[in-house]
């Protein structure tokens, strides 16, 4: 279909007409296609576009995020909820929704851990897959994200995931397979970061061979917005389309290549034929019609509900009973953090306070009282107003949390703590007699070593517009809390896999963990944590009884021992028991089933057996394998407490070896060696994490980001490093992060131009750099002759490009443009 097309319609194809939408070429029946954040709900901006959230968007319904979901470990859950997102879509007219994101916690500090489902790849890919079926059911596209191992905010344009193969692909990249392989998205979004070597967006290996050739992946491969380094590199490596808006350079580049040889015909044919199949297989423009907002808002709610997780509940505080003389105390019950901050934004339909939600929920409220400032600051006349309030009620349910600047898109966490005037007033109140169950928002670990203050807690994580209600639906017994978490939380940063490791500062992440990632490394290294993966507690208890296993996997009893009706999330975990060549973790997750039981019921429970169950990758002979042998399997309740196990004899495509316990432990060693070193360097202050290394002057060059001009020879250009880095440091202590400085900050100088709209090209930010490193004249002379020749060549192009015609489809125009 595309053989009809130009060399120029094809290049056009393949970067945006602007942030957001893509360019058209009617006369082939190829429309634009709008693209547009969508991981918890849609973000159509109208009017001016960016990709940031800093202008506002049209109202959709405002889910809980990707962190929020996993913890009800219901896929079908996210299914539905995918499909709410597909119909606003459709409704909004979004053709590509640009999510879910994927990514594994790496570790707990990373900003963006809101946004990512789990720590574990079984999950991350059962949800992926789950939301991708459930947005593409409405027509239009998902675009899963962000392809491959990005797992750090610092640096992320321009830092080197290095990452040995068998990791890579059984830890990182195991949840996008399941994805494709099980959903088949339209679209798959590439990540900034390089992937042992290559950029994400460039990277045959990563693109080509392992999605296209070894999964099947046959759609568009989209850049994340900035995330193109080589328009033409990418095309060979199999990335599609560039975005935003780098103008015509782009097309003139892959012209130029087509004239020299350097790229074939036939690969950008595939690309652009890729754009023209989504095209096609998007709902028509003008069939769009509207969306139920009160259905989706009642769905938002009950995915809170059922996401929360009951982290604590003493001598069985809640539920709360109903009429009961309540005080609602803490900031977020007043002002709710229901969502990240970032890309993500959505403006949400409608938004329920917990004040509203408590007011509404047959408790008896007496009061409220804000207890604290957002930002950290202690104020001891609104602790003074809390402890009062509290001292007249007979409970006390108060709203704790991470506010917006402790994790966000473009930060990582420095710690795990909650804000100190937070504990401070928790500790005020403690000191009375009124029993006090916490309520905590936030999108990742957090440390919990307060809970001992607390008669009860229960963490809603960042629960959406409807949260405020879902979470009251939990506290007064309507919903009984069924959340588990998807995520370890470790009683000390220390003790992560990553400590003094993360995040990385300089050009190069390596992953020395190799796939002792989460629950993985705290089981195999022996280390105690604060709270399990799995972990989460019921209103009701369950029993299991009687595994059996078989080739078609495990069985066994589940039995609802309590007296009210709940779910329990049984989960299954595989052992390597006879001696094994293969390095392995103590125990891995191989499955799991959400099951609902009436009080007192039993019921026959099967966790299958699948294609990732047993599997190891085979660096050697390229190829998946499994162990012969006896495997142990383990069910129970989280990854720490296993209730029953069974032993299975597994005929595998490979004989039992030895030597795994010998590499485990050596890479245990090692993990915990290089991360005594790096906090012996911190605390010496050779090394900061976060921070930066004494500067020097040094020449800068296209992938650097913006915040290394300070290390530039330019004095003009070390003024602007340090400007940009007193703005940074006024927005923090505002309490938000400012989007649009984070970016910038971190942004490589090669977006001034892949991100400028067309208003500059490559060889303009060439010509930039020269100004940069000292030579100021000549790059400010190059900068106004390199801009006149863009000028003037953008105009013929654009007029050519609209002109065109089915006369000489495949004649190459480069030479013409150029001259």
């Amino acid at each position: 279909m595309t053989q009809s097309l130009t060399p120029l319609e094809k290049a056009a194809l393949l970067s945006g007409e602007n942030v957001w939408q893509t360019r058209a070429v009617p006369r082939a029946g190829i429309r634009e296609i709008f693209l547009s954040d969508g991981p918890h709900g849609i973000r159509k901006q109208g009017g001016s576009g960016d990709h940031l959230g800093l202008h506002s968007s049209e109202p959709a319904t405002c889910f809980p995020p990707a962190a929020t979901i996993a913890n009800s470990w219901d896929p079908q859950l996210g299914e539905k909820i995918g499909a709410a997102i597909g119909a606003e879509a459709v409704a909004l007219g979004v053709d590509v929704v640009l999510g879910p994101g994927l990514n594994i916690k790496r570790s707990p500090l990373c900003g963006r851990n809101f946004e990512y489902f789990s720590e574990d790849p079984r999950v991350s890919g059962a949800f992926a897959a789950a939301y991708v079926r459930g947005i593409q059911s409405a027509g239009v596209a998902a675009c899963p994200k962000h392809f491959a191992a990005n797992s750090q905010e610092t640096r992320r344009m321009v830092t080197d995931s290095v990452v040995d193969e068998r990791t890579l692909r059984e830890i990182y990249l195991t949840g996008f397979e399941m994805a494709v392989r099980e959903a088949g998205p339209k679209a798959i979004m590439s990540s900034y970061n390089k992937v042992n070597g290559y950029y994400a967006h460039e990277n045959p290996w990563l693109l080509t061979q392992v999605l296209r050739e070894e999964w099947g992946f046959d759609g568009v491969v989209v850049s994340d917005w900035g995330g193109s380094n080589d328009a033409v590199a990418a095309i060979r490596a199999g990335g599609t389309l560039e975005m935003p808006a780098p103008g015509w350079d782009s097309v003139l580049q892959i012209l130029t290549a087509l004239e020299d040889g350097s790229l074939s015909e036939d690969d950008l044919t595939s690309r652009a034929q890729e754009i023209a199949d989504l095209a096609r297989s998007l709902p028509d423009k003008q069939d769009r019609g509207t969306f139920d907002t009160q259905a989706h808002h009642a769905l938002a709610r009950r995915a809170a509900g059922e996401s929360a997780v009951l982290l604590k509940n003493e001598a069985d505080t809640l539920p709360l009973a109903l009429g009961t003389r309540t005080a609602v105390i803490g900031d977020f019950a007043l002002t709710p953090r229901y969502q990240g901050a970032g890309s993500s934004l959505v403006n949400p339909t409608r938004l329920v306070t917990g004040v509203e939600a408590t007011q509404r929920s047959g408790l008896d409220v007496i009061g409220v009282a804000q207890g604290f400032v957002r930002n950290g600051v202690h104020d001891p006349a609104l602790v003074a107003e809390a402890v009062a309030l509290a001292e007249r009620a007979e409970q006390v349910v108060l709203w704790l949390g991470l506010d917006e600047i402790s994790e966000s898109e473009g930060l990582d966490r420095p710690h795990l703590d909650l804000p100190a005037n937070q504990l401070r007033l928790l500790s005020e109140l403690a000191q009375g007699e009124t029993p006090i169950v916490v309520v905590l928002s936030g999108g990742s670990a957090v440390d919990v070593k307060w809970m001992g203050d607390a008669q009860a807690v229960l963490h809603g994580y960042l629960c959406g517009q409807a949260g405020a209600e879902g979470i009251l639906d939990v506290l007064t017994g309507e919903v009984n809390p069924s959340g588990r978490l998807a995520e370890t939380y470790p009683q000390r940063i220390e003790h992560t896999p990553t400590a003094g490791r993360f995040p990385e500062t300089g050009s190069r992440v390596d992953y020395l963990e190799g796939p002792l990632v989460g629950y993985r490394w705290y089981l195999s290294a022996g280390i105690d944590t604060a709270l399990p993966f799995g972990y989460g507690l019921s209103y009701t208890t369950f029993e299991y009884s009687n595994l059996t296993v078989d080739d078609a996997g495990a069985h066994f009893t589940l039995t609802n021992t309590g007296d009210r009706a709940g779910a329990e999330v049984a989960q299954l975990y595989v052992h390597r028991r006879s001696p094994s060549g293969v390095l392995r973790p103590v125990r891995e997750l191989a499955g799991f089933a959400k099951v609902q039981l009436q009080a007192g019921e039993n019921r026959r429970v099967h966790i299958p057996f699948d294609q990732y169950t047993f599997r190891h990758w085979d660096a050697s002979s390229g190829s998946w394998e499994t162990e012969s042998g006896q495997w142990q399997l383990h069910v129970g309740a989280n990854a720490e407490d296993i209730r029953v196990q069974a032993n299975y004899n597994l005929g595998g495509t490979v004989g039992a070896g030895t030597g795994a316990e010998t590499q485990l432990r050596e890479l245990v060693d090692t993990v915990l060696s290089a991360s005594a070193g790096e906090s012996a360097r911190a605390q010496s202050g050779t090394h900061s994490v976060g921070g930066s290394p004494k500067r020097r002057r040094r020449e800068i060059n296209l992938n650097d980001p913006l915040m290394e001009l300070s290390e530039a020879r330019s004095p003009l250009a070390r003024l602007a490093a340090t400007a940009l880095r007193r703005l940074l440091t006024r927005a923090e202590a505002k309490g938000r992060p400012d989007l649009n400085l984070l970016f910038l900050s971190g942004m490589p100088i090669r977006d001034l131009a892949k991100m400028s709209g067309g208003a500059m090209n490559l060889e303009m930010a060439q010509q930039l750099l020269r100004l940069v490193n000292g030579r100021h004249v000549a790059g400010l002379s190059g900068m106004l002759r390199s801009g006149l020749r863009y000028r003037s060549y953008t105009r013929r192009t654009r007029e050519q490009f609209r002109s065109l015609s089915v006369q000489n489809p495949t004649q190459s125009r480069a030479e013409e443009i150029r001259s």
